[in-house]
């Protein structure tokens, strides 16, 4: 599995520090939904020298509709102080396949995708002043489109 041309998203959202846990879509009746979450959230970040950072997590995204849903795209926005949009990435499903992950989600199934990007944080006040968006959207069996998001949070 080729993580490393992940690794500038998950950098992205593993650099931020502000915001709470997952959304999902409601399930309609008969629709697929999902779900997403960082685990741990916030994460903790693991000084491994001087100004280096380990950011261990997990992606964890659920079906909650009771359909099979297929991954299209995932993308994160980053901010700072106080909403002012610093970076964006976005893969689509085949660019996601391409890295070796999964975009097919069973009914009332989860995908989990394991990381630890290492990244170098010059100022520690970047812990605190920045904030990201994470977004996954899917379409059930039947094509109805549903999304989730996500902010992630990151503690010393």
């Amino acid at each position: 599995m080729n993580r490393a041309a992940l690794i500038p998203l998950l950098i992205l959202l593993t650099s931020c520090a502000s915001g709470g846990g997952g959304t999902g879509t409601v399930a309609r009746p008969g629709q697929g939904a999902i779900a997403i979450q960082i685990v741990p959230n916030p994460i903790a970040a693991h000084k491994v020298s001087g100004n280096t950072y380990d950011f261990p997590f997990e992606v964890v995204i659920r079906e909650t509709g009771g359909r099979p849903v297929e991954i299209t795209r995932v993308s994160a926005d980053v901010y700072a102080l106080g909403g002012i949009a610093v970076a964006d990435e976005s893969y689509d499903a085949a660019k996601i396949r391409s890295l070796g992950y999964a975009t097919s989600l069973a009914a009332n199934g989860e995908l989990r995708y394991k990381f630890a990007p290492r990244k170098s944080v010059p100022d520690d006040r970047l812990f605190s002043g920045v904030s990201a968006e994470l977004r996954v959207e899917a379409r059930d069996d039947n094509g109805t489109p549903t999304n989730a998001t996500t902010e992630v949070t990151v503690r010393r």
